[in-house]
Formats: C-alpha cells, sequence, structure tokens
C-alpha cells in the first residue's frame, strides 16, 4: 500500500500537528494504515504537553517529501555469500536475470560486487596464465560444480594446485603434494600411481571407468576420487569457475543509503560502470540492489497539506511530490499541482475545527485522545476562543470535543495558554523561531514570528535584545522584512518589532521599536492584511 503523508507546516504549532493527526485518523478509518500523521519540524514545548497530556506519540518527522530510496518499490534483495563459488554465484545471477550480485559476510554486510564486468575481467582477458589451483573448497561442493559422483570420500576441505596428468607419468608424480589434485583419463596403472603419491584427490575424466583395485588403493590411501563425465579441459575450466566470490569481486560498488534522493541516486547509477548502486545501512548492511531499470516509473511522495497552502511554509521537496488534498484556514498561497485536487480553506480559527467537521459528516466519532487533540489544536489558535478569528463554529466544535475527551474547556484552555507563554529559561533565538510564517509578498520575502507574552513587560525589559535578535534573524533567513509580534492574549494588543532596509521601515511608521498595535491578537486577519497593504503602497 502507498503511504500518504498527512503534514503540516514548517515550525509546527499545536494546530498543525493536532490537524494532522486527526485528519489520518479520520481517513484510515476508510483505508485503515494508509494514511501518515507527519511532521517537517521540532515539536515546541505547548505542543509536547498536549501530546503527552492525550498520551499520542509525536507525528513522523520527515525532514523532505521528495522521493528517495524507500519510495522504490522494489530493490533486488539479492547476494552471495563471499565463500560461495563464482560458477554458483553465475547461476544465481542468470536465474534471476541481472547482471551483478553483491558479495555479503555472514553477517550481511557487503563485501563487494560480483558483475558481468568482472567475470570478463576475471576469466577472458587475463593476460597471465597461472597455476590450476583449488582454493579451499568442500569436496561436496566440487563434485556438484563438476556433475560428478563421489565415488570415495576423502578431505572433507580441498585446497592445492591442480595437476592434468598429461604429461610422463613420473614428470607429473614429481611435482605433486599432499594437498594437490589431479585429473586423470582412462588411464588405471597412472590411476594407481597417482594415489600411491599420496595425493588429496583424484579426478576421473572423460566417463572413464573406475576399478575396484584404484577404489581399494583410494580408501587404503584416504585419496578422494570423483568421476566425471566432462574431459580434462572442461573439469579444469570448472574448476577454475570453482574460485570464491571473494576472489572476483569488485570492492568499488557505489554504495548508498534508504534515505538518498532518487535524483542522486540516478547520477550515481548513470555514472557507475556497473550502472548499479548497492543500499547499505550504516553498518554497511546490504538492503537491496538498484540499478537502471529501477526507475522505469517516475515516483512521487503522497502528501496532504494541513494548516498551510504555500511553497515557502511547505516541507522541504513539495515540488516533486504528489500533493492530494489542502486543508487550511489561512489566505490562499502559491503552490500548484498538476492535476486537480481537493482544496479547502475556510477562514474559521483554526484546522483542527476544519478536521472536526470532517468528523461529524463522515459520521465518525474521533477517539477520546485524538479528540482531546483537536480541541487543543483550536484553543491553541485561538488563544481560548479570544482571538478576533474565532468563529462560532469554532465555539461548536470546542464543545463537541470536550465532551467526547472528557475535558473542561475553559480550565483547560487557560492551562494550554499558560502553556504557551511559558518564557522562563528559552533562549530569545529559540523563542522567536517557535511559530514564524513565511510569505512571498508583492516580491518581498516576509518572515513573521508570533510570540505569546503575559505581559507587555517582558518585550518592554527585552526590547534591546530583541532588535538585536530580530536584525540577526532576518540576516539569517535572507527575509526583506524579519517582523515579531509579542501578543498579550490579557491586553488584546500585540508589541511591534521589524527588522528590514531602514527606508522602509521608516515609510511604513516602524521606525521606532517596539511600536504597539492595539487589537492586534491575529497575525492572519489582523495583522498581515494590513501589513501587505503597507508593503503594497511602499
Amino acid at each position: 500500500m502507498n503511504k500518504v503523508y498527512v503534514i503540516g507546516h514548517r515550525h509546527p504549532d499545536t494546530d498543525s500537528i493536532c490537524s494532522a493527526i486527526g485528519y489520518a485518523e479520520l481517513l484510515n478509518s476508510k483505508e485503515p494504515g494508509k494514511y501518515v500523521p507527519a511532521r517537517c519540524g521540532d515539536i515546541n514545548p505547548e505542543t509536547r504537553f498536549v501530546l503527552e497530556r492525550f498520551g499520542v506519540e509525536a507525528p513522523l518527522f520527515i525532514e523532505s517529501v521528495e522521493p528517495n530510496v524507500s519510495d522504490l518499490p522494489f530493490t533486488y534483495p539479492l547476494s552471495a555469500r563471499a565463500d560461495v563459488p563464482t560458477i554458483e554465484v553465475v547461476a544465481m545471477m542468470d536465474e534471476h536475470g541481472v547482471r551483478n550480485m553483491p558479495i555479503v559476510d555472514d553477517e550481511g554486510r557487503l563485501l563487494g560486487l560480483v558483475s558481468e564486468h568482472g567475470l570478463a575481467r576475471a576469466y577472458v582477458t587475463r593476460t597471465k596464465i597461472q597455476q590450476l589451483s583449488i582454493t579451499p573448497i568442500k569436496l561436496e561442493t566440487l563434485a556438484k560444480i563438476l556433475d560428478a559422483r563421489i565415488v570415495v570420500p576423502g578431505k572433507d576441505l580441498l585446497e592445492g594446485r591442480v595437476h592434468i596428468a598429461i604429461d610422463a607419468l613420473h614428470v607429473s608424480l614429481s611435482r605433486l603434494t599432499s594437498s594437490d589434485v589431479a585429473i586423470v583419463g582412462d588411464n588405471e596403472p597412472a590411476q594407481l600411481a597417482l594415489i600411491s603419491a599420496g595425493i588429496a584427490a583424484l579426478i576421473i575424466a572423460d566417463g572413464s571407468p573406475v576399478g575396484d583395485r584404484m577404489i581399494n588403493a583410494a580408501v587404503a590411501r584416504n585419496v578422494a576420487v570423483l568421476a566425471t563425465s566432462l574431459d580434462a579441459f572442461g573439469v579444469g575450466k570448472m574448476i577454475n569457475l570453482s574460485l570464491p566470490a571473494s576472489m572476483v569481486m569488485a570492492t568499488d560498488v557505489p554504495r548508498i543509503a534508504i534515505s538518498d534522493p532518487l535524483e542522486y541516486v540516478k547520477d550515481v547509477v548513470s555514472n557507475s560502470k556497473y550502472r548499479t548502486a548497492c543500499v547499505v545501512e550504516g553498518d554497511n548492511r546490504l538492503l537491496g540492489m538498484v540499478s537502471r531499470n529501477t526507475f522505469v516509473d517516475d515516483i512521487h511522495k503522497s502528501v496532504i497539506l494541513v494548516d498551510h497552502n504555500e511553497y515557502s511554509q511547505a516541507v522541504d521537496g513539495i515540488e516533486k511530490a504528489d500533493v492530494m488534498e489542502i486543508v487550511d484556514h489561512h489566505r490562499l498561497g502559491a503552490i500548484t499541482t498538476l492535476k486537480p485536487i481537493r482544496f479547502l480553506n475556510d477562514p474559521v480559527g483554526s484546522t483542527s475545527t476544519i478536521i472536526t467537521r470532517k468528523f461529524i459528516e463522515s459520521g465518525v466519532e474521533p477517539t477520546p485522545s485524538t479528540a482531546g487533540l483537536l480541541l487543543s489544536g483550536v484553543l491553541s489558535d485561538t488563544l481560548a476562543l479570544k482571538m478576533s478569528t474565532t468563529t462560532p463554529e469554532d465555539e461548536r466544535a470546542v464543545n463537541y470535543l470536550a465532551g467526547i475527551a472528557g475535558v473542561d474547556p475553559i480550565a483547560f484552555g487557560i492551562e494550554l495558554v499558560q502553556q504557551g507563554i511559558e518564557l522562563e529559561n528559552v533562549p530569545l533565538h529559540e523563542l522567536l523561531l517557535r511559530d514564524t510564517k513565511h510569505y512571498n509578498l508583492f516580491e518581498k520575502s516576509v518572515v513573521i514570528s508570533q510570540v505569546t507574552v503575559p505581559s507587555f513587560e517582558f518585550s518592554a525589559s527585552h526590547a534591546g535584545e530583541i532588535r538585536a535578535n530580530v536584525a540577526a534573524l532576518r540576516e539569517e533567513t535572507g527575509a526583506d522584512f524579519f517582523v515579531a509580534l509579542f501578543t498579550n492574549v490579557f491586553e488584546n494588543a500585540s508589541d511591534l518589532f521589524a527588522a528590514a532596509d531602514e527606508v522602509n521601515l521608516a515609510k511604513m511608521g516602524m521606525a521606532e521599536q517596539p511600536k504597539r498595535l492595539d487589537g492586534v491578537m491575529s497575525r492572519k486577519k489582523d495583522f498581515l492584511p494590513q501589513f501587505g497593504n503597507m508593503l503594497r503602497r511602499l
């Protein structure tokens, strides 16, 4: 099943987090497990309090929705161990129709890659002909490779040089040691002489008969005897292919991570001489293999956006995602899609209010914990229903949700506001970044931060420090305007601090700071329209 991520904006607030969790639950009531609540920023203290209060885990953190390796429908989960004979690796490659085979150790960690390119270099283009030999190989494995029967068992593990007894017998005997293997045809005297020399194994080639005298001699000297229909040349060729994979593998195989973007991976694969990359975990454990054939179809993450509808506020990589739906209560932004989507934008106090309406219209009741989260989203975004953005629908949503969650909305609203205005021991820089929104207004980049305070004493006593931090954040974000609103919920007003070109600040009447803005509680309803009109006139 393709997952769909329900995700809010950067620097998520309580409404953004809670509406994502709530909407995912509603959608999963019809398609269980398909919708995943997600976030693209850190959880602020108020939201953490809410999640702990109702016993809900934080949504999945997603840094970017740009498609990555984890979105691929299939990565080849093939591998062979380093001690597997090369011929068996080749057989696996042929069986699965692949040109490359990852080689791993006993713990599944990637060691290298056996490729058609590497096999050609190992067996076709070698310029130096070396003594034929056998690396450590089990007798049963060698018999399997040679399609031979074991006439006499001997040493279980063979390792040594291989001699084809075509020279004069005394010449061959002079070269043999107890670890060597000899290949011989239908020549019983030669067979017996080779066994008497005390070799490790004797291979009877070309379907030659195996006599009792030879068998008895081999048993007496503990010499293994194999009989095969292959001729001596064929035996030599197959033994050459019995080399363990570790001896012919390449170690310069490209490695990629499960989180690497597909655009990057495509470049890695295209530029690799193997046209392949191996997917590994941090400890180099192999997860799979990616080839050019993997990228036949375009792949996109599917997302539903809640509590925002602008590129500047969305998760990284949104331009490459498949946006399926948007649910919001802010101004219209600039997100565009290639195909028609569901887009619900309603000027109520919170996105959680809209999600609550969807529950009611669907005839589905949220779980008590989700009802508590949606209640928190409404109360947080409306400052316990005191914001100018509060609508009768927000009030009805609060009454409905409070009944399911078993919470006194008035007492909980006060407690929630207190959590939101907790300023002690929080660095000012962090405080200003807790709740920010990014806008593009009349060709100007604007960042507006909002901090809820219990009184204006905070902004008055920290005015110099606030101005310095606002100026620094303007440089840090590259914004034309960085504005900070210190909103006093009990006095229905905000103190404004702003960093921008001094001429523009003077034209907008913001040179003297802080500037008291009576009646300004909501960033989107009370401040943004007025601020936008001033920008329009610059």
